[in-house]
């Protein structure tokens, strides 16, 4: 099989991000950023699909040149065969959809192409989607579990209410990951050597035969979200207490 996956570069899930003084982005120094999340479990099912059918793997990017330290330890040194980066910011999803959907058209003959369900960063749940519909591809969302049969496929998806959707398919399809599809491996550090080594194809748009088009959406402002109020300790005895307790979220919090 000839495996895609798409992977966004974005700050790490743990850092403590400050709202930057043009108020429509983050202040960059000393952010670690890698790869998002739910992206690293389309890595890993990429990895798991090749072991158990063969083939190549090749991640797509869309974002900074810096990228590339990010993929080689996260894409690379994990079992991806190559890496495309396309050096663009759109700056909106359909531009990078567009700019990922033209680099896959490009490299050609893909049966399965994986993304997360969305980024940890701006969490628009649109990539996948966007890319399937460029592609002209089937597509399922929030995928936990995954079958190949030839070039046929099956897919579990979750839904409200704890309810599952069983999906079935024919290839070539885009598939977005869930959290639960697989457990993500780590890198070993003779493979995180080796992956210095792996091909990583920076390119424009141009190269690609992309264009990502003016932009339908922008960041109109960013802030932190407001401070949470200092607690209230109720006093006296157990009874008092909750009768007092009663009261506030009655009369001051309204919820009752």
């Amino acid at each position: 099989m000839k495996i895609g996956v798409c992977a966004k570069i974005t700050p790490d899930a743990d850092a403590r991000i400050k709202v930057a003084a043009d108020g429509q982005s983050i202040v960059l120094d000393g952010v670690k950023f890698g790869i998002s999340d739910y992206d690293e479990y389309a890595i890993e099912e990429a990895i798991r699909t090749k072991e158990k059918h063969g083939g190549e793997i090749v991640s797509f990017t869309v974002g900074d040149a810096s990228a590339d330290k990010q993929l080689r330890s996260g894409a690379l040194a994990l079992g991806v065969d190559r890496s495309v980066l396309v050096t663009e910011n759109p700056g909106d999803p359909l531009g990078i959809a567009k700019l990922l959907a033209a680099a896959i058209q490009k490299e050609g003959g893909f049966d399965v192409v994986f993304t997360g369900k969305s980024t940890i960063d701006q969490q628009n749940f649109q990539i996948g989607t966007m890319v399937a519909e460029l592609l002209g591809w089937a597509h399922v969302t929030q995928v936990t579990a995954l079958e190949f049969e030839g070039n046929q496929f099956k897919a579990t998806r979750n839904m409200d209410a704890g309810i599952r959707q069983v999906v079935a398919g024919t290839l070539p399809a885009v598939i977005s990951c869930e959290d639960g599809l697989n457990t993500v491996r780590y890198a070993k550090l003779p493979d995180i050597m080796k992956a210095k080594k792996k091909p990583l194809d920076s390119v424009g748009a141009g190269a690609i035969g992309g264009d990502a088009g003016a932009a339908r959406s922008s960041v109109g402002n960013l802030a932190p979200p407001p401070a949470r109020p200092a607690g209230r300790m109720i006093e006296g005895d157990a009874a008092t207490a909750a009768k007092e307790l009663v009261r506030l979220l009655r009369d001051e919090a309204k919820v009752l």
